[in-house]
């Protein structure tokens, strides 16, 4: 199974750019509504994976950090604090496209979409933990007809013999 065939394209994925400030993403994150986005430079390579946890705790870690110092926290703060300063690297690891159909399932296990690169390092799309449920289900379909098919052939070959 090629997995180009359950790919989300770039072009229509929600993603941030890792000089985005943190109101530049949490604006863009509470837009299209999701819970996790794929982080890129801009010159289109894979960085990291970014929750609304890391934004809560960020949020969290500065306010804390005007609390001792005394000052009164305005959204506008935020626009000094860039996704490059909070990323942590290595989460949700990207694939190639060239990756197993088993490896991305493995993958799909823990990780709500799997982002994946091409040769040249690239951001070209996603996987979704969905698309890969759905392709297994029609395999497992496929399966099951094929085995059906299967035994009703022997059971023909051996009534006629």
């Amino acid at each position: 199974m090629n997995i180009a065939s359950l790919l989300i394209p770039r072009s229509m994925v929600t993603y941030l750019y890792d000089d985005f400030s943190l109101r530049q993403g949490l604006e863009k994150m509470r837009f299209h509504q999701h819970t996790a986005v794929p982080v890129v430079t801009r010159d289109n390579r894979y960085v990291g994976t970014l929750s609304e946890g890391n934004f809560l705790w960020t949020v969290v870690d500065y306010m804390k950090s005007s609390e001792t110092e005394h000052t009164c926290v305005d959204f506008r703060d935020f626009e000094s604090v860039f996704v490059c300063d909070f990323l942590c690297k290595g989460n949700n690891p990207p694939v190639r496209i060239g990756t197993s159909y088993i490896e991305l399932v493995e993958r799909a296990i823990n990780q709500n979409f799997i982002p994946v690169i091409d040769d040249r390092d690239s951001f070209i799309g996603i996987v979704t933990r969905k698309s890969v449920i759905r392709q297994l289900s029609v395999d497992l379909k496929q399966f099951q007809y094929e085995k059906l098919f299967q035994n009703e052939e022997e059971t023909n070959h051996i009534t006629l013999n």
